[in-house]
Parts: C-alpha cells; structure tokens; sequence
C-alpha cells in the first residue's frame, strides 16, 4: 500500500528502498549511502535488530542529480506487517530521517515543492505507521476507505504539531535533550522535531517512544546484517 507525501513530494512505500518512485537498486545500501545528510537511528540503547527499510526522493534541485535522496527509513525490532494480520502484535520503532530542503521544483517540473520542515517528518511518520497497520475489525475491500481517510486525518495533524493533537516529549539526541512533537493512538505513537542538519520523525507500537534515544549512524552496515 502506497502513501504519498503532501509535505515534500516523496512517495512512501511500505516495501523495500523507494527512489524517485522506482524500484531501488539490488544493493539496498545504494541510495542510502548517495545521501548528502547524515542519517538517524536509535542510539546504542536500542540492543535489538536493527535494517534498512526505504529511501525516497522528492525532486530536482540545485546543484544535485535527478531523483536525489530527501528522506529514509531505518528499522528497530520486528518488521512491520506487509499484508492483512488479524492480531498482528509485531514490536517494531522505525526513525525517519528528512534532509532540510528549500522549495523546489517538482520531479516532473510542473509546480513547485514546500521546503521541508517538522510537518514533513510528522508526515511521513504518520503515512509510515498506517502503512504498517492493518485493522483486523476491517474488511479487506473496506482498507482503502479507512486508509484514505486516516491519511488525510495524519496530514491535518501532521500540519498543525502546535495543535491539540500533540503533546511535547523530550528525548536524547546525541546525547543532548531535544523537543519533539508526540502523540499516540490504538495503532501506535507517532513523533516528529529536528536533530542537527536534519528533521526527524518516528513511529512504532509495541516499544515506548519515552525510553527512546536517536543518535546519527557511523555505521549503516549495522542495518545490513540480520
């Protein structure tokens, strides 16, 4: 199931690596290793498994190639569920990393992109979470409803992190305490703030969001070994 992003252009999906809405390479370290960021995960008290999920691109810009990476997803836990589980209790925490961008042109030079900004984390955090869920209470013909419309309630909070919808949780980044905008429901938590030189987001079920910690990645091979 596929979730585009609003907040920066970039298409989410809930399979492997994603580039400029094609297929990613074999080698799945490609695209996250062409990024011009550094990239996030949970810091060394997250002792579990630890794998590569996606990396997207939004559009064309300065001074880079087509299709350049914007944003990524690292995994922590167990794999999300890729099709319908009735009882699906998988314990899973996956951080998404979002360059900071200015406005830009679109991939297909028709309009023009939002520079990115906390909302886009929050975004694609939220869209990230319900790509993971799979209402057992639902029939299959009745997802497509119900992920319609819990995508455009993700965009409207995703849009508003000052709103009532979200209440402010500080965690560790790199050791130093950082704000983030949280909130949580029956299918998860969601979070989304900055981390230095980029923004952040994250969501999860099954592993608390308060005992979390982020640090920047020395090593993404850490993310290839099962």
């Amino acid at each position: 199931m596929d979730a585009t992003s609003q907040a920066g252009g970039a298409t989410a999906t809930a399979g492997g690596p994603v580039v400029g809405g094609q297929a990613g390479p074999a080698d799945p370290l490609v695209p996250y290793l062409s990024a011009d960021f550094p990239w996030y995960g949970l810091d060394e008290g997250w002792t579990g498994r630890r794998y590569l999920m996606q990396a997207g691109a939004g559009g064309p810009r300065p001074g880079t190639a087509p299709g350049g990476v914007d944003y990524g997803t690292l995994g922590h836990g167990e794999e999300p569920a890729r099709q319908y589980e009735p009882r699906d209790m998988r314990r899973f925490a996956v951080v998404v990393t979002v360059a900071r961008r200015d406005s830009r042109r679109s991939a297909d030079n028709t309009g023009t992109l939002e520079a990115t900004s906390a909302s886009s984390a929050a975004w694609l955090a939220g869209s990230g979470l319900l790509a993971a869920t799979w209402p057992g209470q639902l029939d299959r013909a009745l997802r497509q409803d119900w992920l319609d419309q819990q995508s455009a309630l993700a965009w409207d909070l995703a849009d508003d992190l000052d709103g009532p919808g979200w209440s402010t949780l500080s965690l560790p980044v790199n050791g130093l305490p950082q704000p983030f905008r949280y909130r949580e429901s029956e299918y998860g938590w969601v979070l989304a703030g900055e981390a230095p030189g980029v923004l952040l987001g994250a969501f999860g079920r099954g592993v608390s969001a308060y005992g979390a910690g982020f640090a920047t990645v020395p090593d993404l091979g850490a993310y290839t070994r099962a």
